[in-house]
């Protein structure tokens, strides 16, 4: 008899993302899982179960459904301070230029961030952080950017670091210096890039897996984007861009042309830049918080699925624009807003996400993956979009670990 580290039993509906089991979400049904040293090692229904089968920890998951712990691929969620004053102005009618005059925007999250010290930070982010998992979330993308000065952005990139030291979460660095031009440098901005591509690299660069870049009319021009691209790939690291977020500034086109491994936002993309994604295999993360906080249109999820493009959904949780930690409400936004189905939905916020982050080892409920699974209070992933509030996680295991 081989022991395992963990087994679950009649799972009512096993959301396993392996095509080898038929449709998109390889569904399996009165489905069970073992797993041994934090990885999948048995992958079937119930009653074709090993009959020698033992567990250190057997679960009877009575008919819930079971799915890969959510990729959350692009996330602010370490952060000091909140904007919750400029919110309430917002949904009040007030303009951008009345929030700025205010006091808020990116540079009163910059403010904060640059006063806080690393324990400040650390401790301000956590609850966040624990929130994200609780609700399911397994491994999460966290990006930079409130800092735009070195010592800040190291600040921060040391933050992400010591929370993926403490948390069960899988935290994945990115290093977002040109999220906007630092307020210090706004009439110098050559100068700006000139410090990002340069100094403050050459600091965080050990701290981080990808470089990102705010690519838009409001943010870095093309010509900037491809020189810090340049610069965080001859310093070793990944590539992902926002993109035509705010306005068709030819950011998605670019992402496609220099191959880089997630184009986010894309809300204004041309089908020619979307064919272009497609071609270059590129991932589209799509981001249907911000367009729900902000009143703005939601993301054109439909046409990028049909486009032929990857998808991925994720929270952009952050202090402005999307203050937003639990990825079941945005899969059901991205159903009711945006046009995805919900099995679309659910496989872009963990498979999807997983090819957005390049981590093969998770997203799907295979042997060998990580044993990285949610059971969900719900008969079914259906459910998700159904009761975003109500079809939340009954137990999150990381690595095989209940949590």
């Amino acid at each position: 008899m081989t022991t395992s580290q963990l087994l679950i039993t009649h799972i009512g509906e096993l959301v396993t993302n392996d095509p080898a089991n038929g449709g998109l979400l390889g569904i399996i049904e009165d489905a069970a899982v073992v797993a041994s040293k934090g990885n999948i090692t048995w992958v079937g229904k119930t009653e074709d179960l090993p009959p020698d089968t033992d567990a250190i920890q057997s679960i009877d998951a009575g008919g819930a459904a079971v799915i890969p712990g959510y990729v959350d691929a692009h996330t602010h969620v370490v952060f000091a301070g909140d904007r919750a004053d400029e919110f309430a102005l917002r949904v009040a009618g007030a303009s951008y230029e009345e929030i700025l005059e205010s006091g808020g925007g990116i540079y009163s999250t910059v403010e904060a961030t640059r006063a806080a010290t690393l324990g400040d930070l650390v401790s301000a982010s956590v609850p966040r952080i624990d929130h994200m998992l609780v609700s399911g979330t397994t491994t999460a993308e966290v990006k930079s950017g409130y800092g735009l000065d070195i010592e800040t952005e190291a600040k921060m990139l040391e933050a992400i670091v010591a929370i993926d030291d403490i948390t069960p979460i899988d935290l994945i660095p990115t290093f977002l210096g040109a999220h906007v031009v630092g307020p210090e440098y706004r009439e110098r901005r050559s100068e700006y890039v000139d410090l990002v591509t340069g100094p403050m690299l050459d600091r965080v660069a050990p701290l981080a897996q990808f470089i990102d870049v705010f690519c838009d009319d409001a943010a870095f021009t093309l010509d900037e984007t491809r020189t810090i691209v340049e610069a965080g790939r001859a310093h070793g690291l990944g590539v992902r861009l926002h993109v035509d977020q705010l306005s068709r500034s030819g950011g998605t086109a670019l992402a496609a042309e220099l191959g880089v491994l997630s184009a986010e936002h894309v809300d204004h993309a041309t089908d020619e830049d979307l064919a272009a994604l497609a071609k270059a295999g590129t991932v589209a993360v799509l981001l249907p918080g911000v367009s729900y906080t902000m009143g703005t249109p939601p993301p054109p999820a439909r046409r990028v699925w049909d486009a032929g493009v990857p998808v991925a959904i994720a929270t952009d949780c952050n202090p402005g624009s999307s203050y937003i930690e639990t990825m079941s409400l945005i899969i059901s936004l991205a159903v009711v807003t945006a046009g995805l189905t919900t099995q679309e939905a659910v496989w872009a916020a963990t498979k999807g996400g997983a090819l957005a982050l390049g981590l093969d080892d998770r997203g799907v409920i295979a042997p060998g993956m990580l044993a990285d699974l949610v059971i969900l209070d719900a008969p079914s992933h259906v459910h998700l979009a159904y009761r975003p509030a109500g079809a939340l996680p009954l137990e999150v295991i990381k690595r095989g670990i209940l949590i």
